[in-house]
C-alpha cells in the first residue's frame, strides 16, 4: 500500500510501526497535507483494492485524526 499512497496527491508521508513488544499490533501513521486529500484517499486504490478487501477483515482498527503541536 505505501507506494500507492505515498503516489496520492496529498500524501506527505506513510510510514507502518511494528510493535517491539507484541509482532501483532501495528501502528500506521499517514500525514496528508488536507483533511480533504485524506478524504479523498478512501476512494483511492490503495483503500478499496487492498486495505478494504485484504486488510480490515484481520485487524481492530482505531483511527485518530489528529493536528500536529506547535508548542508546548
Amino acid at each position: 500500500m505505501r507506494p500507492l499512497c505515498l503516489a496520492e496527491d496529498g500524501c506527505v508521508s506513510w510510514e507502518a510501526y511494528q510493535s517491539d513488544e507484541d509482532a501483532a499490533r501495528f501502528v500506521l501513521v499517514e500525514r496528508w497535507a488536507s483533511r480533504d486529500h485524506w478524504d479523498t484517499h478512501g476512494s483511492g486504490a490503495a483503500i478499496q483494492d487492498i486495505y478494504v478487501p485484504e486488510i480490515m477483515p484481520r485487524i481492530e482498527r482505531e483511527v485518530h485524526p489528529s493536528t500536529p503541536v506547535t508548542s508546548v
